[in-house]
């Protein structure tokens, strides 16, 4: 198995003020914010994947530039 990336220490600073916000809300609060970072996670997968298919040129139609 590989190792898991390390992450830069702005980014682990980030998680950790992340972590105090959550921890600070009540359940519902903590439940609400879960499901919007699951749609904005498959948001910017989907865009990922769309720009990846315009730049492979896998997207519809022929490519005319």
């Amino acid at each position: 198995m590989e190792q898991p990336m390390e992450l830069p220490l702005e980014k682990q600073f980030s998680i950790r003020s992340f972590e105090t916000q959550v921890s600070q809300m009540n359940l519902q609060q903590a439940q609400e914010c879960l499901v919007q970072l699951y749609e904005q996670m498959l948001v910017r997968e989907t865009l990922y994947q769309d720009f990846l298919k315009h730049k492979w040129g896998l997207d519809s139609g022929p490519n005319l530039d």
